[in-house]
């Protein structure tokens, strides 16, 4: 196991992923199924938020055509966080940052309420995103946050 301190070379990797993705009309399910990860843990990956276990990270380098160097790369464990600081402007993003200014405190107090004082994991997490149909037309975007929680321990 490696740790990266700069992440440059991550986001150089990423880059160099997306674009051997989109010239090879992959999509990051492709990606996932290759890794044997789920869609949304593979594509954190690939843009340099998470380590890719060995054979994943190999199989998924054999996809997208990378050498052994970016391999060994998706192998190690990256900086974390991929929104320079201030308000997001790319608007999908921006939209989650409303979510949360919305709504994080409503969230904060609801998980207090229920569990306490502590809080909820992003590192033994699950993502899941679905897209499904609106009784009153068009579509819905259904987005799970699993979280393991972690209490507050004082010492």
């Amino acid at each position: 196991m490696h740790a990266q301190f700069d992440p440059a070379a991550r986001q150089a990797l990423a880059v160099a992923a997306v674009e051997a993705k989109t010239r090879k009309d992959l999509s990051w399910q492709q990606l996932a199924d290759a890794a044997g990860l789920s869609v949304a843990f593979t594509t954190a990956a690939v843009l340099g938020q998470h380590a890719l276990p060995e054979p994943a990270a190999e199989a998924v380098g054999e996809l997208l055509g990378l050498d052994a160097d970016a391999v060994a790369l998706l192998q190690t464990i990256p900086t974390r966080g991929s929104i320079p600081g201030g308000v997001p402007t790319d608007p999908t993003i921006y939209r989650f940052y409303e979510m949360l200014q919305v709504y994080g405190t409503t969230l904060k107090a609801l998980v207090h309420e229920q569990f306490g004082d502590g809080i909820i994991s992003a590192i033994n997490f699950r993502l899941d995103v679905k897209k499904v149909a609106d009784p009153e037309g068009g579509e819905r975007a259904v987005i799970t946050l699993d979280g393991k929680y972690l209490p507050t321990k004082p010492f």
